[in-house]
């Protein structure tokens, strides 16, 4: 790992103010990542003309372990092409060669950027201008946010001409490594870029949330379900409020607005869950269901069913005691409503 210091955050933030005016101006209209005014947003729309255009095949590159595996001598002949200060350039080599800690013991870092500044976006946007460049021209219709590259092409013949010829690129000229299983030439609906996918059920391109990310978040918020057992249920609500809002808002862009319904209904019903075990008791839960409304006899045979907290969280007693009115109330975000509300916005 980097070894990290005040020192080398002031360094990077430096270097980053003074290299950025120089490169950013020379950075292609079809690069997105980590440049001031673009986004993953336009990125993904951008990809979407593309398709609506009739290029329904993607060629996917996929860079294997980019930041680790920068050659430093070509990407400081990059920067060298416009940065002609000698004590800049130097400070530069620096940085990319500070030390790594391994087994207790710094070694000089002979390949690969240090991650977790400012710096290494805007380097690996000078390095990469180079693809851009290549694929400008040769005509190709793409979108690049820092090492996700996605190339649009009319047939699967010509997209594999394409990523062999950018494979042999890559590799030759700037030295970086391509993964070749997991670089691929599909159909966009079978693949993801920067995670969103596409339905193709209606005639329009349509975006939707892939599953990965969709995947990852739920396995975040089972984390924070199993943190919520011993907490008072609406702490649990302030927890879940901050990463709910900060997905829905990067996914608001998607068409296919389903997802949010079932997350939604999927989240509630956890809350139930942990509302059920924190109940324990027969006598608990049953007094618990009639004060949220049920009668005597329903909440009676509802506590004494002998059945699991998670049949007990989808079941109508608990749907019944617990709607989603009372979530809403303890303030619990709705990702449905938070995307109408957002889409209301653009």
């Amino acid at each position: 790992m980097t070894v990290p210091s005040v020192l080398d955050r002031l360094i990077q933030q430096a270097l980053h103010q003074v290299l950025s005016p120089v490169f950013e101006p020379t950075f292609s209209a079809h690069s997105y990542g980590f440049r001031p005014g673009r986004s993953a947003a336009q990125a993904v729309q951008q990809a979407r003309t593309y398709m609506e255009e009739g290029r329904r095949w993607v060629v996917d590159v996929d860079l294997e372990q980019f930041f680790d595996c920068v050659n430093h001598d070509i990407l400081m002949s990059r920067v060298a092409r416009r940065v002609k200060d000698k004590g800049v350039l130097k400070l530069i080599r620096a940085y990319l060669q500070a030390g790594i800690l391994e087994g207790g013991i710094v070694a000089v870092r002979q390949e690969g950027t240090p991650q977790g500044g400012p710096l290494s976006p805007l380097l690996s946007n000078i390095l990469l201008t180079d693809l851009d460049r290549e694929l400008e021209r040769r005509g190709h219709r793409f979108c690049r946010y820092a090492d996700d590259c996605n190339i649009y092409v009319h047939s699967q013949r010509a997209g594999e001409r394409v990523l062999a010829s950018l494979t042999g690129f890559l590799e030759t000229r700037l030295k970086l490594k391509v993964n070749r299983a997991k670089s691929a030439v599909d159909r966009p609906w079978k693949r993801s870029f920067l995670g969103y996918t596409v339905d193709t059920r209606q005639r329009n391109i349509r975006l939707k949330v892939a599953e990965k990310p969709l995947e990852r978040l739920k396995s975040a918020l089972k984390l924070a379900f199993r943190k919520g057992r011993g907490r008072k249920i609406y702490r649990t609500v302030e927890m879940l409020s901050p990463k709910l809002r900060g997905w829905v808002n990067y996914f608001r862009h998607a068409d296919v607005k389903g997802v949010f319904e079932q997350l939604d209904g999927w989240i509630r019903r956890h809350l139930r869950k942990i509302l059920w075990r924190q109940w324990k008791r027969p006598f608990t839960r049953a007094k618990m269901l009639m004060r949220l409304g049920l009668s005597e006899e329903r909440a009676w045979r509802s506590a004494t069913n002998g059945r699991g907290p998670w049949w007990n969280s989808g079941a109508s007693h608990l749907n019944q005691a617990l709607p989603k009115k009372v979530f809403d109330r303890i303030g619990l975000v709705s990702l449905m409503a938070q995307y109408h509300r957002l889409k209301s916005m653009t």
